[in-house]
């Protein structure tokens, strides 16, 4: 076997990996990323599930959960925030948002009021002792509920968050979950924040995911959209020609991601479908439509998750025809990785906010930037 032959082979090896995987860009000169979150420090054993929002005034907001003494979802978790002023680059000292003592107060989901400027903060809360399985057979101390806070001045401060469990959860929904990730304002200035739930019935647990809505500008909340079953974690976008759609979690076995689609704002949904595109390894992921369209292009969806059958190579992808098709990807981290947000830093920077590590995914929560044009090329 001559050098010759050993090198095409090798050439075709890698084009085969980049036209499987896409291009990795991790190590990019102009792709920076940071640690915002590392487990083990600033009090806490883990930190997991990210939420990345920018405010109106430009502020990045960096939200999730302190889990004080374990990596479990239940026990002493507080809802955590850092805060940027110069687009990612450097953060603020950490903020507790909420700390209910002992009890898990988590599932960051903020959303944005563009009329108002409010910034509303969905959290889920529950007894620390109660596990999810307990919750979800209705065998706990106590349930699922589901609360509010918002702010007024960038994230600084943060209202007494609020019971709106009566609002948000129709009865028979044991577990219960917002977000996790970011809710959205759609063109009509409806505030859609995209959550799932489970129902134990006569013939076993249904999961489901749904969406809640206010039209008052938070005020009021309510129950949309509900589909399933055997999905749950969701994020939403409204597409070009006003449709919200829904790309969901799915538990059906295919390690793909599930999508459905809403024509009337998100109050219900038409049926589930697989996207074959998206390979998830069973995991949360983002969706985000880019705020500012492109030169000869309708509309961006961009999307992020770890794509692949296990929790590893964090990706970010980009479609131009409202998410039938993914034309561009680019991978971030081929390393252990979980749940990721999207953002917009700004009219040219991508931000991702994600889970990743050298053993496992939930040693730190990083801040990806990267230019647009990365993506785009």
């Amino acid at each position: 076997m001559n050098r010759w032959y050993l090198s095409v082979m090798l050439l075709l090896l890698i084009f085969s990996a980049i036209a499987r995987f896409g291009r990795s860009i991790a190590e990019h000169p102009q792709v920076v990323q940071q640690p915002v979150f590392i487990s083990g420090q600033e009090g806490y054993h883990t930190f997991r599930i990210p939420a990345l929002l920018v405010t109106p005034r430009g502020t990045v907001l960096a939200f999730c959960e302190g889990r004080k003494h374990s990596l479990h979802d239940h026990g002493d978790i507080d809802l955590v925030l850092k805060r940027s002023t110069d687009g990612g680059k450097t953060w603020s000292k950490l903020q507790v948002i909420w700390d209910d003592g002992p009890n898990t107060c988590g599932n960051p989901c903020p959303v944005v009021d563009r009329q108002q400027g409010r910034i509303w903060l969905l959290m889920t809360h529950n007894l620390g002792d109660d596990i999810e399985a307990a919750i979800t057979a209705g065998k706990a101390q106590g349930t699922r509920t589901v609360w509010v806070s918002y702010s007024d001045d960038d994230g600084e401060t943060w209202s007494k968050p609020a019971n709106i469990t009566q609002q948000a959860k129709r009865p028979g929904w044991t577990w219960y979950a917002t977000g996790p990730g970011v809710g959205i304002q759609l063109a009509n200035g409806r505030l859609l924040v995209p959550c799932d739930h489970k129902e134990p019935t006569d013939q076993g647990v249904i999961w489901r995911s749904h969406v809640i809505y206010s039209d008052d500008h938070g005020k009021t909340w309510h129950v949309g959209g509900v589909v399933g079953p055997q999905c749950n974690e969701c994020q939403a976008a409204e597409l070009s020609d006003g449709r919200v759609v829904l790309n969901i979690r799915s538990y059906r076995g295919n390690h793909r991601r599930l999508v459905a689609v809403s024509q009337d704002g998100g109050l219900t949904f038409g049926p589930l479908r697989e996207d074959a595109a998206l390979v998830e390894p069973v995991c949360q992921a983002s969706l985000l439509r880019w705020p500012n369209p492109l030169a000869n292009k309708k509309s961006m969806l961009l999307f992020s998750n770890p794509a692949s059958q296990k929790r590893e190579r964090l990706t970010i992808r980009a479609s131009f025809d409202d998410g039938q098709t993914w034309s561009r990807r680019v991978e971030l981290y081929g390393g252990p990785s979980a749940y990721s947000c999207l953002a917009a830093l700004d009219a040219n920077t991508i931000g991702c906010l994600y889970e990743r590590g050298q053993k496992h995914p939930y040693e730190a929560i990083y801040l990806a930037r990267l230019p647009l044009q990365l993506l785009l090329d």
